[in-house]
């Protein structure tokens, strides 16, 4: 039996071949275009323009008054009368509460009698110290006159003698006596208890009635709160890095969340000395400083109040300027490794020689560090310009070093700037969309 005709095998493979051929020759072109087509990067653009600068640091903390009062009593005992309530406007010695006065009146007349008694011991003292002195002088007398013997004499003496000591002895008793009284007297006086100043009773902790445990030998009952309202400052936790920027008499901007549409003036008047740790043992471990900020608006503020405190800490007046986004971070020049005498050149001057007397001083096995970059609209390119900044607000960063007046930078968006443009890159500048996200806000 014959086999089937090869020549009809060979056409087959043949047009097989061709076919592939065509296929590798059409993938090849498609390659070599988008390998050569120009992808541009759509950017938004602002020119550098002179601007005044406010820089501020942004705290949260609670609404206190200047002055607030615990009030609790030094002795202890029953509360027989409490004219106040919580909320009440006092006047400074208006009566806030009695304590029963019965055991301190008790121990008050004891007390009485005792200096009493210890009074009398010292006038009989005396009249026995006035008897012996006569006696002494007299025997003195009669010894000197040889008509007295010396053990006579001696007996007299140390009789006098004697009611000296006593006498000394009333004294002191006599003044014992004396503090116990007052003591007395002064645990009496503290039953009523008067408001050392004027404000209003934010807190009422104790009602008549109560029994409560003055501050004399323990920590003692604090049966009220007075506050004065009308002079309120805000306490704000501020990190320790930011915290060397605060000095006293700062201009504040206060913010509370019962006054959304208002911002109140405040100084800062008080900054800690000692730090408290937040967060011990986490991860949100922090060293914040205390600073206190007076309010000078007068508003019916509340003690606990949120607030947010922006203190202006620094000022730059027509400085350079640009948007705050603008500035990245890149690696420099060079920093990739590359063999080119440009690279080499920019990562020499970004790092020094590594000699100690380099630009930078360090050392050639030390790794690049990104530098802050700003990228300048050239053409239909960009350029990455290495900048110096310095202070910036909630909107533009000051530069002092690398751009001038009137140069347009790159200002959006966010993925351009941050991760997509490089040195020489193409963009497009569509300043439409930052048009359009402006009018939408």
């Amino acid at each position: 039996m014959s086999s089937p005709p090869k020549p009809k095998r060979r056409s087959g493979l043949r047009w097989f071949l061709v076919l592939l051929l065509l296929g590798a020759a059409g993938g090849g072109g498609w390659w070599w275009f988008n390998k050569n087509k120009v992808v541009f990067i759509t950017v938004q653009t602002e020119k550098v323009a002179r601007r005044n600068l406010t820089e501020v640091v942004v705290a949260t903390g609670k609404i206190q008054p200047v002055t607030l009062v615990k009030i609790s009593p030094e002795v202890s005992g029953e509360i027989i009368d409490l004219p106040v309530k919580e909320g009440q406007r006092i006047l400074k010695g208006d009566l806030l509460l009695k304590i029963k006065p019965d055991f301190y009146i008790a121990n008050t007349n004891s007390a009485d009698a005792s200096f009493k008694s210890s009074q009398a011991n010292l006038t009989l003292a005396l009249a026995n110290q006035e008897k012996a002195r006569l006696e002494f002088e007299r025997n003195k007398k009669l010894f000197d006159s040889k008509l007295l013997s010396e053990s006579q004499f001696l007996e007299a003496k140390t009789a006098y003698d004697v009611t000296q000591a006593q006498v000394k002895s009333a004294r002191h008793q006599t003044e014992v006596a004396k503090a116990a009284l007052d003591r007395s007297l002064d645990d009496l006086a503290k039953t009523t208890i008067y408001s050392p100043l004027g404000g209003t009773i934010s807190k009422l902790n104790s009602q008549k009635g109560e029994r409560v445990v003055g501050t004399a030998t323990m920590a003692g009952t604090d049966v009220m709160t007075i506050a004065d309202l009308d002079e309120m400052e805000a306490r704000v936790d501020i990190g320790e890095v930011d915290v060397v920027l605060i000095k006293v008499g700062q201009i504040a901007r206060l913010e509370l969340d019962s006054f959304r549409e208002k911002k109140f003036a405040g100084e800062v008047t008080e900054i800690a000395n000692t730090a408290k740790a937040t967060g011990q043992g986490t991860q949100q471990e922090a060293t914040k400083f205390e600073v206190r900020v007076r309010v000078k608006d007068k508003e019916i503020f509340r003690p606990g109040m949120s607030v947010t405190a922006e203190v202006e800490t620094r000022y730059r007046t027509n400085v350079l300027c640009v948007p705050i986004q603008s500035v990245t971070t890149r690696m420099p020049k060079g920093a990739a490794g590359k063999d080119d005498k440009a690279a080499k050149s920019g990562a020499k001057e970004a790092y020094g020689n590594g000699d100690k007397g380099g630009p930078a001083g360090k050392k050639k096995d030390e790794p690049p560090k990104p530098v802050e970059v700003i990228f300048q609209h050239d053409g239909d390119s960009v350029k990455q310009v290495p900048v110096k900044r310095g202070i910036s607000d909630d909107s533009f960063v000051e530069i002092i070093e690398g751009v001038t007046e009137g140069a347009e930078v790159i200002s959006g968006g966010f993925k351009a700037i941050n991760r997509e443009l490089e040195d020489g890159k193409k963009v497009k500048v569509d300043n439409e969309k930052k048009l359009a996200a402006t009018d939408g806000k």
